[in-house]
């Protein structure tokens, strides 16, 4: 989302209809990755459907993540690839492929801790790392300009949401030999954080209405 939003900001004219869809996307997302770990809303719902929730919000975050990418890429043209913020674009974009295969896998019962660590932890971890570098290289990009106006506190909020994901995903390792999570709470409130982040980025690129100055006639 802060890729687009550094397009969009050397770009105004930029459709609002697409900015829409992302900000949409990634903020119902976000509020489901809130919701989810949220104290008592397990033992409110029951686990199964506290999965459905985080899998939901994943491919939320996918959609987003899609018409982002779309963006960046019909933005850039000939620098398709090139590009640090088409790569931002196109490593968040994977990352929320990998959130999609381990919230999925989340959804299955009867899982030894083995099972939950490769199909679970595994992809977590590594759709974390995506999203820290996806982070990492928009925040480069918007430190390169003057550092403030929207793009700017954007790229050092979602970067910080990207270190709360990772965070949350070493904490959510699950230990062989307990079959208990390395740190529950860590990992629940290090997730509702990260994600709290990513809300506030979708509604700082929710299109705003600039109105139109009109020109002044010479008298």
């Amino acid at each position: 989302m802060v890729g687009h939003a550094i397009l969009r900001a050397r770009g105004p004219r930029a459709l609002a209809g697409w900015d829409r869809l992302i900000a949409a996307g990634f903020a119902l997302g976000s509020l489901c990755f809130i919701l989810g770990p949220f104290p008592g809303v397990v033992q409110l719902v029951g686990s199964g459907a506290d999965a459905v929730i985080f899998f939901v919000g994943s491919i939320l975050f996918t959609f987003a993540a899609s018409v982002e990418l779309r963006q960046a890429t019909l933005r850039r043209g000939a620098r398709f690839g090139a590009d640090a913020t088409w790569w931002s674009a196109a490593v968040q974009w994977i990352g929320t492929l990998l959130f999609n295969l381990d919230t999925y896998d989340a959804m299955q019962t009867g899982l030894s801790s083995t099972q939950e660590d490769r199909l679970i932890w595994t992809p977590d971890l590594i759709g974390s790392v995506c999203f820290l570098v996806s982070g990492a290289l928009a925040y480069r990009v918007a430190a390169r300009g003057v550092r403030q106006g929207r793009g700017w506190h954007m790229a050092v909020i979602n970067l910080a949401g990207c270190v709360l994901f990772m965070v949350s995903a070493v904490a959510s390792y699950v230990v062989p030999d307990t079959g208990s999570i390395l740190a529950l709470a860590a990992a629940n409130w290090t997730t509702s954080l990260g994600a709290a982040c990513f809300l506030i980025c979708a509604v700082l690129l929710w299109p705003t209405h600039q109105p139109v100055r009109s020109k002044e006639v010479p008298t």
